[in-house]
């Protein structure tokens, strides 16, 4: 005789059918101070989310309990903003450690998915045009459509190229190259690089510069600190400036730069999973790197809603590994003519 075999649904062991488990939390119930609170994003933008995300977190399943988009989405967005996998957020809605944890490999890779259509630089020349205008009203530095740098975001130690990973201060980390706006918009993001390469290396061998190089952006530049090399596309600030112009260089130079050290600030404060007071990302590299791109590709959504980056309270000191910034001050005949130009025409 047969003898039936039953599938048993770990949540539903875990909590039993009294529980205020999936399909019974919802949104409407709680208020918006909770969700703030508990998820760090309002009501609104959570919706947003649910339906940008809902397809791709609907997959077909053969467990009969499959957990919604909606309990996806508030699992990982809690794991984003305080760094843990909290046992009472998932008491809260009623899941597992363990399908917290897939909730938010299933939305960050949702969110990576998507990366295109929320971190680029504008396609049209009114748009490059209207960045250039606004961070010319900042501090008069002309033709910037961006600044970039890099942060290291921590990460367990690999089980491979352990070594590939150490940075200048001995830690296991990513060294993520971002380009902002003056709002603090994201227009490009690079997560996968190893830690142990300095900001110009990354710079190097990123696909942001093989762009600029081939002439993307023609006529614009970036903006870099002196952990960079100059180039055509890229200017730097003097290392020993002699001049009233050279100057007035640096430090319109530093007050537009000053942004990307800003938003650096505000996305570790609103995604506290990056900013290493939990400790380091226990994921492999890969999956670390996808975790950073989801949380770069949420602050820029949450900039298209209205909530501002400069609105988040931001404290503590971003610690990052020094760079030997002596060395970077190299010459570039082409590039240094055109930095000269710019002091010329413009800090004169």
């Amino acid at each position: 005789m047969a003898i039936p075999i039953t599938v048993l649904d770990c949540d539903l062991l875990l909590y039993g059918r009294g529980h205020r488990t999936l399909d019974r939390f919802k949104l409407d119930d709680v208020s918006d101070e909770y969700l703030m609170a508990m998820y760090g994003f309002p009501r609104q933008f959570i919706y947003y989310l649910v339906d940008l995300l809902g397809a791709s977190l609907s997959r077909p399943t053969q467990r009969s309990r499959a957990i919604s988009p909606e309990t996806q989405i508030l699992a990982a967005l809690g794991f984003y903003t305080s760094g843990s996998f909290q046992t009472r957020m998932g008491d809260t809605i009623g899941i597992s450690q363990a399908s917290m944890s897939r909730c938010v490999a299933n939305v960050t890779e949702a969110l990576v998915e998507r990366a295109s259509q929320f971190i680029h630089f504008p396609a049209d020349e009114t748009s490059l045009q209207s960045l250039k205008d606004e961070f010319y009203g900042l501090a008069g530095m002309p033709g910037v459509i961006g600044v970039v740098d890099c942060i290291h975001v921590g990460i367990k130690a690999p089980n491979a190229e352990d070594l590939s990973y150490v940075n200048r201060k001995g830690l296991h980390s990513l060294n993520c190259l971002m380009v902002c706006d003056i709002r603090g918009a994201l227009l490009n993001v690079e997560t996968h690089w190893p830690g142990s390469l300095q900001d110009w290396a990354v710079l190097q061998q990123s696909a942001l510069r093989s762009q600029f190089e081939a002439g993307m952006h023609k006529g614009c530049w970036l903006l870099g600190d002196s952990a960079f090399f100059l180039r055509t596309w890229l200017m730097t600030p003097l290392h020993i400036p002699g001049t009233p112009a050279e100057y007035r260089y640096n430090m319109a130079h530093s007050a537009t730069h000053n942004v990307i050290e800003k938003t650096f600030r505000t996305i570790q404060s609103r995604f506290r999973c990056l900013d290493g007071s939990k400790g380091a990302l226990q994921y492999s590299p890969e999956k670390a790197s996808h975790i950073i791109l989801a949380c770069c590709v949420l602050h820029n959504i949450s900039l298209e809603h209205g909530m501002d980056v400069w609105s988040s309270p931001v404290t503590g000191h971003l610690e990052q590994p020094e760079e030997e910034h002596e060395r970077m001050e190299t010459l570039d005949s082409e590039a240094e003519h055109v930095r000269h130009e710019l002091m010329l025409a413009h800090f004169s």
